[in-house]
C-alpha cells in the first residue's frame, strides 16, 4: 500500500466532510475522485496528503512513499527562471550529484587516488539513476507535449498566464515521477492535443494516480477505479466513469428496494402490535414483535441526493436564415496570423464546436464573429439577430456590489426569484449562497455567474468560450440538456470532448489559416480524421513498396549487364534501323536518373544524422543549435519527398524510351 485512510472522519468546521472512511491506494492504480461539487473532494486530497489532519483516525503513507500533489494553489508559486528551469527542477538530484562530480573531475587533475576515482564512479552511477544524462531531453520533451513551443523554453515563468503556468507545474511533477500523483482537474487549462498527450503519458506512467476531474471522457480514458465522496461516506467502484454511473443507479435501485421492503414489514409488524397491544392472551407476542423491531438493523432511504433541476433558454425572436456571413477576413498580429481570406457562414440551426490546439486563435475568431475584433475584410450580421457573449472578459461585466441575485435580475429577464434561485443552484450556488455579493466570489465562481447570465438573457444566436471550465459533471450535463433543448444558435469553444460529442452538429477548425467546416458530430469527425490518416499511411506504405519493386527491378538489371554475354550469332540482317535521336535522349534522361538517385542516398544519409542530433540531449540544451537542427531536418524531407517525384518520373520515362527503341 502506498498511501491511504484507516476509519478517518474529518470535520470542517461543523461541517462533516467524510465519516468513518477506509480506502488504501495501492501502486499502479487508477482512480478517479468523484463527487458533486462542495462534498469535498479537494479536501480530501489535502488529508491525504498532510495538509489537514483529520479528525478522527489515521492516515497512512508508506515510508519511502513520494506524493506529487498538482492543485490550484500551486498557481501563487513565483519566479523569474525559464520554464525549461523550472520544470528542470524536477531534477534537482542529478543537478546536485552533477555539481559534486564537477568538484571531483577537478580534484582528480591533481590526485588520481583510488579513492576518488571509485567516488568519481559512484557518482557517475548516480548520476544516470538520477536521469542526470537525458533531463534536458526529457523535460523539453514534456513540456512540448503539454503545447510549448521550442521558443518559449527560455522563456521567463513569470510571462505566462495561470493556465500556461499550471501546465509547468505539471510537467515538474510528472517528470518528478512520484510513487502517487495526485491531480485535481488537470485537464482545466489544457487544450485538446495536450489532453491527449497526457492520457498517453498517464497510461504508461509508473506510479498510481488519483484524480479529481469534472472531464467525464477523460475519467473514461484513464481509470479503472472509482471512489465517490456521497453522503459524507467512500463509495468503490471497480471500473470507469461510465461503469460507475451504470453501477451506482443499480446499487440505488436495489438498496430503494430492500427499503421499501423493510417499510412494509415494519408496518405489518407494526398493525399487529397494535391489534394485539389491548388483549391480554396476546400481550407477551406484541411484545416480542416490539422488541424484535427494536433489534431490526434499518436500511436508510437512499434516493438520489443531487440538484434535479433544469436549466431552459428562452428566445424572443427568431433570426434570419443566415445570422453571420464572414467575407475574405483576415487577422493578423505582428508574430501571428490567425486567417487570410477566409470565409464562412453561421445558419439558423447550427451547433458549431469550434476546436483545435491553443494558439490557433480560436477566442479571436469568436470576438470576429461577435464584431468585438477589427478584421481586414467584410463582416456582416443576418436579420433580427439577438447576440449573447459567454468568455472570460465578460467578468469585467459583473456589478461587484450587486449580489447573485440582484445580478441576474439586473440582466431582465423577468424570472420569479424562486426561479432565479433555482437557475444558482444549478450553477453551483446553494441556499444563501444567492445573497453574497460579487465582489467575494472567485474567479470562477464570477464565471458561473456570468454563465447564468448568459443563459437567461432570451437571445437567439449564444458565443460560449469554455462554458464548462468551472462546473461538476452533473452541472456540466444540465448544460447539455439545456443546449439540446435551446431552439437558438451557438458556436462554442471547449475542450471538454465528451461536451462537445453531446452539443454539437458542425465542427469548426482553422487550418492553414483558413475556417474548414465538418457537417457532422465530433464523434463523426474524430471517425473521418482517423480514416483520412490511415489512407495517407497507406499510400505511403504503397509508394514506399513501389519504389521497392523498382529498386529490386534495377537490381535485376545490374545483375544482367554483368552476366557473361553469349556467343555472337551468325548475324541476322533483321534489326531495326538505329535511331540516334532517341538514344541520345535516352542517355540523357539516364544520366539525370543516375544524379537524382545519388542525391537521394546523400539526402537520405543526412536525414539519419539530423535524426540522431534531434534525439541527443546537447541539442535540446541550446535552443539555437535545436530550431537550425530542426529546420535542417524539414528541409531535407521536403528535399526526399521531391527526389522521389523526379525518380519515378525518371524512371517510367526511360522505361517507355527503352521501348520504343526495341
Amino acid at each position: 500500500m502506498l498511501a491511504g485512510f484507516n476509519n478517518v472522519t474529518f470535520e470542517f468546521g461543523a461541517r462533516t466532510i467524510v465519516k468513518n472512511a477506509t480506502w488504501h491506494i495501492h501502486p499502479q492504480e487508477r482512480i478517479g475522485l468523484v463527487g458533486y461539487n462542495g462534498t469535498g473532494k479537494s479536501t480530501l486530497l489535502k488529508v491525504l496528503v498532510g495538509e489537514y489532519s483529520p479528525s478522527e483516525g489515521t492516515v497512512e503513507r508508506g515510508r519511502n512513499t513520494t506524493i506529487g500533489y498538482l492543485h490550484q494553489d500551486l498557481l501563487s508559486f513565483e519566479t523569474s527562471e525559464s520554464i525549461l528551469a523550472v520544470a528542470m527542477h524536477a531534477f534537482d538530484k542529478a543537478v546536485a550529484i552533477g555539481k559534486e562530480l564537477d568538484e571531483l573531475t577537478k580534484k582528480l587533475e591533481d590526485q588520481q587516488t583510488d579513492e576518488l576515482l571509485h567516488l568519481y564512479s559512484e557518482k557517475l552511477h548516480e548520476f544516470e539513476e538520477a536521469g542526470g544524462y537525458e533531463m534536458e531531453y526529457k523535460t523539453g520533451e514534456v513540456l512540448q507535449g503539454l503545447g510549448f513551443s521550442n521558443a518559449d523554453l527560455q522563456r521567463p515563468y513569470k510571462e505566462f498566464s495561470g493556465g500556461w503556468r499550471m501546465r509547468v507545474l505539471l510537467a515538474r511533477m510528472i517528470l518528478q515521477q512520484p510513487d502517487l500523483l495526485l491531480l485535481d482537474e488537470p485537464t482545466n487549462h489544457l487544450d485538446l492535443p495536450s489532453i491527449e498527450w497526457l492520457e498517453k503519458y498517464l497510461q504508461h506512467y509508473k506510479g498510481a494516480v488519483v484524480m479529481v476531474s469534472h472531464d467525464r471522457f477523460f475519467l473514461n480514458k484513464m481509470v479503472k477505479k472509482i471512489v465517490e465522496l456521497y453522503q459524507r461516506e467512500l463509495h468503490f467502484y471497480t471500473g470507469n466513469y461510465e461503469y460507475f454511473e451504470t453501477e451506482k443507479e443499480q446499487r440505488i435501485e436495489l438498496q430503494q428496494r430492500a427499503y421499501e421492503n423493510q417499510q412494509d414489514y415494519i408496518r405489518q409488524n407494526e398493525r399487529l402490535v397494535e391489534r394485539f397491544r389491548a388483549k391480554a392472551s396476546k400481550a407477551a407476542m406484541a411484545q416480542s414483535i416490539i422488541k424484535k423491531l427494536e433489534k431490526l438493523d434499518r436500511i436508510e432511504d437512499v434516493a438520489l441526493e443531487r440538484p434535479d433541476l433544469r436549466i431552459n433558454f428562452a428566445i424572443d425572436k427568431t433570426p434570419g436564415k443566415v445570422l453571420v456571413e464572414l467575407k475574405g477576413v483576415t487577422k493578423k498580429f505582428p508574430q501571428l496570423t490567425i486567417v487570410e481570406n477566409a470565409s464562412a457562414e453561421i445558419e439558423r440551426g447550427d451547433k458549431i464546436a469550434l476546436i483545435g490546439a491553443n494558439g490557433k486563435g480560436k477566442s479571436t475568431l469568436l470576438r470576429i464573429i461577435a464584431g468585438t475584433e477589427p478584421i481586414e475584410g467584410a463582416r456582416k450580421w443576418g436579420h433580427n439577430v439577438d447576440e449573447a457573449f459567454y468568455a472570460q472578459h465578460q467578468l469585467e461585466a459583473l456589478n461587484l456590489n450587486n449580489t447573485l441575485l440582484d445580478e441576474l435580475k439586473d440582466a431582465g429577464s423577468q424570472k420569479t426569484e424562486q426561479e432565479l434561485r433555482n437557475l444558482l443552484g444549478c450553477f453551483l450556488f446553494s441556499g444563501d449562497d444567492a445573497d453574497k455579493k460579487i465582489r467575494v466570489l472567485s474567479g470562477g465562481e464570477k464565471a458561473r455567474v456570468a454563465l447564468a447570465k448568459t443563459i437567461i438573457s432570451k437571445a437567439n444566436f449564444l458565443l460560449l468560450d469554455e462554458p464548462t471550465n468551472h462546473l461538476d459533471i452533473h452541472s456540466n450535463e444540465l448544460l447539455i440538456e439545456a443546449l439540446n433543448r435551446y431552439e437558438g444558435t451557438y458556436i462554442l469553444i471547449s475542450h471538454d470532448r465528451y461536451f462537445i460529442s453531446k452539443t454539437a452538429n458542425k465542427i469548426w477548425e482553422i487550418d492553414n489559416f483558413q475556417i474548414r467546416e465538418f457537417k457532422g458530430t465530433y464523434d463523426e469527425w474524430v471517425e473521418w480524421k482517423e480514416r483520412r490518416e490511415r489512407e495517407v499511411r497507406e499510400q505511403q506504405n504503397k509508394e514506399q513498396g513501389t519504389a521497392e519493386l523498382k529498386k529490386e527491378a534495377r537490381k535485376e538489371d545490374q545483375k544482367k549487364e554483368t552476366a557473361p554475354k553469349p556467343e555472337p550469332q551468325p548475324a541476322v540482317n533483321n534489326k531495326k534501323p538505329i535511331n540516334k535521336e532517341l538514344q541520345k535522349e535516352l542517355q540523357k534522361y539516364q544520366r539525370q536518373f543516375g544524379q537524382v538517385e545519388h542525391r537521394l542516398a546523400e539526402c537520405n544519409e543526412q536525414k539519419s544524422t539530423l535524426e540522431a542530433a534531434l534525439a541527443a540531449p546537447e541539442t535540446y540544451a541550446n535552443p539555437e543549435l535545436f530550431k537550425k537542427t530542426e529546420s535542417d531536418y524539414q528541409k531535407v524531407q521536403q528535399e526526399i519527398v521531391q527526389l522521389n517525384q523526379q525518380y519515378e518520373q525518371l524512371f517510367e520515362k526511360i522505361l517507355e524510351l527503352e521501348a520504343r527503341e526495341a
